[in-house]
């Protein structure tokens, strides 16, 4: 049985908000992170939505054809918590199940404490909960980049990666999804100092499409809109990385106790970089962790990568709820 998308604009409030549906049932709501879109989550709308569950997944403030802020304090989570609990008000939703990856994991772990009793349960990709570093991030980055090129520094500035990518999202869409990809080591680029690089002096070139998980046809999907848009938005979400960390200042962390499941590309750089501590140490973070996935062979896109695989986490922790 085929379900048809149903496309929406939502009024989340302080934003616009594009959300496409599949399906009936539990409501599930899934948030891509850095260069993603609803169409992230292709593969899975239809696998939850045959599988009886509501699957629901947005165009996250700052991409495709949602609202796109100028200014990166309006990424902060006061404003992009209250983008999901739009959502939820503008579909009559009481509670949902939240999946997130990257930007959106992190932002989807805060959930729980920032929008309480909004929240059934979490399925989490790629991006593991951390304990809030202890001085700001973009203090961190620049300690970094002064060893290797770090392109959440290089992001920082507000001008030159929104014009270097902006003046090539086909070559930046394909060069980024293949390094971080589980076909490259990503850790690689960091054998490139700052000085005097952008991200796409670093970047592998990619190998050409289609690739086993992405095709030529979904791939000028992505070109399509960010050729119109820009990249601004999404870098924005990095560029609140201060504005996140003072806001925990004041609200630090609590441990997330809804039902979670977490899921990652053995082959991700984020893994890579954090280790396979960060999976045993995130049990102290979240109590209500129930289950962990290593998809291996799989990269940063795991969800893409290894469609079926995840899918198949998804449908088996759902029906345990």
């Amino acid at each position: 049985m085929s379900f048809r998308e149903r496309h929406h604009m939502l009024d989340a409030g302080e934003a616009a908000l594009h959300v496409v549906e599949q399906g009936e049932g539990v409501p599930v709501v899934m948030c891509h992170g850095f260069p993603g879109l609803w169409f992230s989550w292709r593969w899975q709308l239809p696998a939850l939505a045959a599988a009886g569950y509501r699957a629901i997944a947005l165009d996250m403030r700052g991409y495709g054809r949602s609202s796109r802020p100028s200014s990166p304090q309006a990424y902060d989570r006061r404003h992009t918590v209250a983008d999901l609990v739009g959502v939820l008000d503008a579909l009559e939703i009481d509670e949902a199940v939240f999946a997130g990856h990257d930007f959106g994991a992190a932002l989807v772990w805060d959930l729980p404490q920032w929008a309480p009793g909004r929240v059934k349960a979490l399925m989490q990709l790629s991006v593991p909960r951390m304990p809030v570093s202890k001085r700001p991030p973009t203090e961190v980055y620049a300690r970094m980049a002064e060893q290797h090129f770090v392109h959440v520094h290089y992001f920082q500035k507000e001008g030159p990666a929104d014009e270097e990518l902006g003046a090539a999202p086909d070559r930046f869409l394909a060069n980024v999804f293949w390094a971080l990809s589980g076909g490259y080591r990503y850790l690689d680029i960091w054998q490139h100092p700052s000085e005097g690089n952008g991200y796409l002096d670093v970047l592998p070139e990619a190998p050409p499409l289609p690739w086993p998980w992405l095709s030529q046809d979904e791939f000028a999907y992505y070109v399509q809109e960010f050729r119109r848009t820009g990249f601004t938005g999404g870098l924005n979400w990095y560029r609140a990385y201060d504005h996140v960390w003072n806001e925990k200042q004041n609200r630090p962390d609590e441990p997330v106790t809804v039902p979670t499941m977490f899921l990652v590309g053995e082959r991700d750089p984020v893994l890579q970089m954090m280790g396979s501590g960060a999976l045993k140490q995130m049990g102290a973070q979240v109590p209500g962790l129930r289950d962990v996935h290593v998809i291996e062979g799989a990269g940063h896109f795991v969800q893409m990568e290894a469609a079926d695989q995840v899918n198949a986490a998804m449908l088996a922790f759902l029906a345990d709820l």
